[in-house]
């Protein structure tokens, strides 16, 4: 694919472009469903193109063809060309890039176990697994629905400011819905997900049959044993799950450089992040958030954006201080910055665009044990079945699915769906302690217009919050 994205470079530059790209994408693999343990299906995706995304006279043009020709190639480039001419006169100011050292680069996620190399059939034999592991708890779980899906993303991405990048990722997940229904009452674990880049050795290692088995056992213990949360102000412990989500929504989202610029306003929603809050407290000391797209074998993995950029760490929050916005190229200029490499697009037919990766609160230096010694009355929050925020990624609400009573420095009995709901600042200003150990967790991030929902890993270290505002449902 060389020849031709450096065909669309070229073929942009002779039509008058002062700056442009070529993205090739194909995608390749196999999605399994099963329901209550009968096969429902098999998926196959193949899919492959060429992006185009140019500059002229200020003004920025995106085409794309799935069409490996060079006519189509160039009647593609002849089009976001087009667009570029027609943006440049109607926008207020024009749009530069910023300067970024680049490189000829090439890279790949290895896979001990090459899911290529494994029959549908093969495949099917860890859905299988799950659901005889389900069963075998002897829990009434009436609907199981599970899914297993694998994709090799190979991309090769070109400039005129002399970025070459070839990437080949795979990616590899397991998903389980279940319903518990015992004594009358019914509890879910909604679409959790287990999803790495890599190979099959990563979903056996990591044993999603396990995390089934162990949700089942905790909705039916819920189901039985649960009782009312206490109300009102009191300590409140969170898990990575539920650190996770909240780092995703109220700290990623809102530090993406283009909402907090407006591009997201009719589309995703503003953001409460003002571009002079760099350097203002937004949480305690014990608050670092970190978002990194090189964490080997992570769901959101990547080397280099779609942009050509090499990634790195992104402190958004460092003891409580916000450090860092997400930014590509464009609104990392207007910050007078270099991008930190945070545009991706999820295929060859989007235009990269501000998205996370991988977010997770940093670790900290207390056990478990030391986070629930001297807390006399509060909650540990372990997973979650909903969650809500508002379009400036500042008032929020969450609401455990799986929860305990802590009372006394001791976890007590299952609560039933205790409710938080805080401010983005109010959240970070009361963590006052955070663990030592870090998890992930896996799910697929929506933005943008036309939609791209992409890969990414939230989560983090346990976290203890401080007398914080607890209800009932």
């Amino acid at each position: 694919m060389h020849d031709l994205v450096e065909f669309a470079v070229e073929k942009a530059l002779e039509l008058g472009a002062s700056y442009a790209e070529a993205r090739f994408e194909e995608k390749t693999g196999t999605s399994i469903a099963m329901k209550n343990g009968v096969p429902e299906g098999l998926s196959i995706l193949a899919d492959k193109g060429i992006g185009i995304r140019v500059l002229v006279d200020g003004g920025m043009g995106f085409a794309s063809t799935n069409v490996l020709t060079k006519e189509s190639i160039s009647e593609a480039v002849k089009k976001a060309v087009k667009l570029a001419r027609a943006a440049s006169k109607v926008r207020n100011e024009p749009i530069v890039f910023s300067e970024e050292d680049f490189h000829r680069v090439s890279y790949k996620v290895k896979m001990k176990k090459d899911f290529r190399d494994f029959s549908p059939e093969e495949k099917l034999e860890l859905l299988r697994k799950v659901e005889e592991e389900v069963k075998a708890t002897g829990v009434n779980v009436p609907m199981r629905y599970l899914s297993y899906s694998d994709q090799l993303w190979k991309k090769v991405f070109l400039n005129s400011e002399g970025a070459y990048v070839k990437s080949k990722i795979p990616r590899v997940s397991i998903t389980y819905n279940l319903v518990v229904f015992e004594n009358g009452q019914m509890e879910q674990a909604p679409f959790v997900q287990r999803a790495f880049s890599g190979g099959l050795e990563l979903i056996e290692k990591d044993e999603p049959w396990s995390w089934a088995v162990k949700d089942v056992l905790a909705l039916k213990k819920l189901i039985y044993e649960g009782q009312k949360p206490p109300e009102g102000r009191v300590d409140l412990v969170i898990s990575p799950e539920v650190v996770g989500i909240a780092v995703h929504e109220s700290v990623g989202h809102p530090y993406e450089a283009d909402r907090i610029f407006g591009r997201e306003a009719a589309q995703a929603g503003e953001s409460f992040v003002k571009p002079d809050m760099l350097g203002e407290r937004i949480g305690s000391e014990a608050v670092t958030v970190i978002e990194d797209p090189t964490i080997p074998n992570s769901w959101g993995f990547y080397l280099y954006d779609d942009e050509g950029v090499k990634a790195r760490p992104r402190y958004l929050i460092k003891d409580g201080i916000i450090t860092e916005f997400l930014t590509n190229r464009e609104y990392a200029a207007k910050l007078g910055q270099r991008s930190n490499a945070s545009a991706r697009a999820i295929n060859y037919n989007r235009e990269p665009i501000v998205r996370m990766a991988n977010t997770y609160l940093a670790p900290g230096d207390y056990s478990f044990e030391e986070l629930i010694e001297d807390i006399k009355l509060g909650v540990y929050m372990v997973s979650f079945n909903e969650w809500n925020i508002d379009d400036r990624r500042y008032q929020q609400r969450y609401i455990g699915r799986e929860a305990y009573l802590i009372e006394n420095g001791e976890i007590k009995h299952p609560v039933r769906r205790p409710i938080l709901e805080i401010t983005t600042r109010a959240l970070w200003s009361s963590v006052d302690a955070v663990g030592k150990e870090v998890e992930f967790f896996p799910g697929t991030c929506g933005k943008g217009e036309p939609g791209q929902g992409v890969p990414v890993w939230m989560g983090g270290a346990h976290a203890r919050l401080r007398n914080i505002p607890l209800r009932r449902p």
